[in-house]
């Protein structure tokens, strides 16, 4: 390989510091045992053990007493059982209680690795040559729960990166809001995934062609009563419920910088994790910016390739990605349609590059093979890694491969501009292989990515190392793009 690489000195770590107050909650029985024992301090008891936890924690959270509020709310059901209004206490006695069902979860403690980088949709008050940019990163903590993080910095006219220092108060979303679901696709996305059309039916005939979120559970609550359910049949019920959670929306309040918000697993689909978010900022054919995101959301024992949507990174929408290949991991949308239609890369069989076509962003029912591994780096498999970039010479597309002792290499294709399924310039060797410091981690012998940008003639890769820390790599574009296209018959 005769392409220079420039590894940058910067390196972004774990931080355990970072943390973000979130919901506790184990089981009713011990939850209405915690309460009674609140609810039999004096009113001065009261007082004196919120005012300790707050000299404890409003300095580490933003509004902590709205966690408690919402927090409290999440248990409201169980006072029914305890008899006792929840209006009849005080203020600071439910601020308390909700305090009981909070805890502390760091957000990376044990990994910061798979960024992507796009353009920053603020690109005023730069100098000449400068680029302002948004890094998302997969944070991972106890559990191995990932989350999506962010950092904004800036590319200067040398290529050098510089970040913001990240403020000290993480934030999870102001406002979580639930859709409305149209009930064909919704049938349509269930057949996908082998669910049991009669099961389907005896929930979905309850409602109407559309249909909410709480309309929904209305529905399996009914169905659920029927005594002579087989486990079978509810556990198509919970998957029927898990689809239904994946779609929703969130919003960040105003006053939190990037580097403070969380996007932490929300819904049941993702419960063990929002794995590997691909970013990318896509065109419309009328100009207007959106910038898409593909993940794999994790729920311990399955995964559901998912979509988000953000104009301004403040207000987010998710959605499943559903046909026949929108079925595994590896998803990453091109950044403008081609020839009037949504194009992606993608790896549904679990081994080899395929590339599809869509009138819809979410739907991909049909898939053409790309690449299959062709050299020893990556005979395992290959996959993307990222979007592809466009450039005058053709689509810039990261890969990575799998080969021995799984190790894990970057490699680049270049695709036809106008018919991106012609591979038209490939790499015989590795671009970028994990070197003595980038190979010792979480998962020995990895570099990944997850998205790269191009500035001042240079492809700037963000990449994870051993699914531990991330660093950055640039690359000399021109003399990138001459090595694919030497390698276009070969």
């Amino acid at each position: 390989m005769s392409v220079r690489l420039n590894r940058k000195p910067l390196i972004f770590y774990p931080t355990p510091s970072r943390t973000i107050a979130r919901f506790y909650f184990t089981d009713d029985e011990k939850a209405r045992q915690v309460i009674q024992k609140v609810l039999q301090l004096s009113h001065e008891e009261v007082y004196v053990e919120l005012q300790k936890i707050l000299r404890d924690f409003s300095t580490r959270h933003r509004q902590i007493t709205k966690v408690f509020e919402n927090n409290f709310q999440n248990i409201l059901h169980l006072f029914k059982n305890l008899k006792v209004k929840p209006d009849s206490l005080s203020e600071d006695m439910k601020l308390l209680i909700g305090a009981y069902f909070t805890h502390e979860y760091s957000v990376e403690a044990a990994a910061y690795f798979n960024p992507s980088i796009v353009e920053h949709p603020d690109q005023h008050a730069l100098q000449a040559g400068e680029k302002r940019v948004v890094v998302s990163f997969r944070a991972t903590g106890e559990g191995h729960i990932s989350s999506i993080v962010f950092r904004e910095g800036v590319i200067d006219a040398d290529n050098n990166l510089h970040f913001k220092e990240p403020g000290n108060l993480d934030e999870m979303p102001q406002c979580i809001k639930r859709t409305v679901y149209n009930k064909k696709t919704f049938i349509r996305k269930l057949d996908e995934m082998d669910i049991h059309k009669d099961i389907v039916n005896v929930v979905l005939d309850k409602l109407k062609s559309k249909f909410t979120y709480g309309e929904l559970q209305a529905g399996i609550s009914e169905t659920l009563k029927d005594v002579t359910l087989t486990p079978t049949k509810r556990k198509v019920i919970e998957e029927i419920n898990w689809v239904a959670d994946s779609h929703y929306e969130i919003t960040f309040s105003l006053d939190t910088a990037l580097s403070e918000r969380v996007i932490f697993p929300i819904s049941y689909s993702e419960s063990n994790g929002i794995e590997d978010a691909r970013f990318v900022r896509f065109t419309d054919d009328d100009g207007e910016v959106i910038y898409y995101a593909t993940y794999t959301a994790y729920n311990g024992y399955t995964i559901l390739p998912k979509l988000i949507a953000t104009k301004d990174f403040y207000y987010f929408k998710f959605l499943p990605l559903n046909g026949k290949y929108a079925q595994n991991k590896d998803m990453a949308l091109f950044p403008r349609k081609i020839n009037g239609k949504y194009a992606m890369v993608g790896r549904y069989d679990g081994v080899n590059n395929y590339i599809m076509f869509s009138d819809k962003v979410n739907l991909w029912k049909e898939a053409s093979l790309l690449q299959k591994p062709s050299f020893p780096w990556e005979f395992i498999q290959i996959g993307n890694s990222g979007s592809p970039i466009e450039t005058p010479e053709g689509w810039l597309l990261i890969t990575h491969g799998v080969g021995p002792m799984r190790r894990y290499s970057l490699g680049a294709v270049l695709l036809d501009l106008e018919h991106p399924e012609k591979v038209i310039g490939h790499l015989r060797n590795p671009l970028m292989m994990p070197n003595e410091k980038e190979r010792e981690g979480y998962v020995p012998n990895v570099i990944y990515s997850c998205g790269s940008i191009i500035h001042n003639n240079e492809l700037i890769i963000p990449y994870a190392m051993s699914d531990y820390a991330s660093s950055f790599v640039s690359v000399p574009l021109q003399a990138l793009l001459d090595e694919l296209k030497n390698n276009h018959d070969k």
